[in-house]
């Protein structure tokens, strides 16, 4: 009987070790929390901040953003309101743009407004600066440097209006076909109709070479005395 009780007496002081060892342990581990979160706890704070701060920012450039670019649609329209051509791009001039894509969305509009009141040089000119405008994506500049020499093609001398459209026209670029249209025209304009002819087939035969342009292409093809070649689909 006093056996069974020493061993009741010391399963309950191991118990109470145990139990004591645990709380020393957890306490430990509290103060060395406690510790860390005292040293680097600010980590966390700045971290808030930067990310709450960051996310505010966000949100007031998105506004500022949109507060922008409904203010130049606003006057954009007041402008295109104006009942004359000249009155329109006197109107244009007086917008500001706060972007690039804002301004030469910008200067196409002024470059239209400047075609149809008679100001060809001025129009050829806003479209150069969208043309020169490194920031825009190349589409835009090419548009603009293709409405460009379409204004020109009465003032500017052929060889020029050429070397041009030959830049528009090599591999990749975004109006190539057109531009090789263009400079089909000045073969036929230089009396190379046979340069013309073939330059025509081969837009023709383009594989990016829409309905509409292989129409054209051979319209000209057959104005110009010659037969267009089978597309290569209906070659049997």
């Amino acid at each position: 009987m006093a056996l069974e009780s020493q061993t009741v007496s010391l399963g309950t002081g191991m118990s109470d070790t145990d139990s004591f060892i645990e709380e020393v342990t957890e306490e430990v581990r509290r103060d060395r929390m406690y510790m860390l979160l005292r040293r680097w706890g600010w980590v966390g704070v700045v971290a808030v901040v930067a990310i709450v701060g960051g996310a505010a920012f966000n949100e007031y450039r998105k506004a500022q953003d949109t507060a922008q670019a409904e203010a130049l649609g606003d006057a954009i329209l007041s402008s295109l309101a104006q009942n004359g051509s000249s009155e329109r791009a006197d109107s244009l001039q007086t917008v500001a743009a706060q972007s690039p894509g804002g301004e030469a969305v910008l200067n196409m509009l002024l470059s239209a407004a400047q075609t149809e009141a008679g100001s060809q040089q001025d129009a050829v000119a806003s479209l150069n600066a969208i043309a020169t405008q490194g920031d825009l994506p190349e589409i835009y500049r090419a548009i603009a440097s293709f409405k460009a020499l379409l204004l020109q093609s009465e003032t500017m001398p052929a060889t020029d209006r050429r070397q041009q459209f030959e830049a528009l026209a090599i591999p990749g670029a975004p109006l190539r076909l057109l531009a090789e249209e263009q400079l089909a025209l000045i073969d036929v304009a230089e009396g190379e109709t046979l340069a013309a002819v073939e330059r025509l087939q081969a837009l023709r035969q383009d594989a990016e070479a829409g309905v509409d342009l292989q129409q054209r292409a051979a319209q000209l093809i057959v104005a110009l005395g010659a037969v267009p070649e089978p597309l290569a689909g209906q070659q049997g």
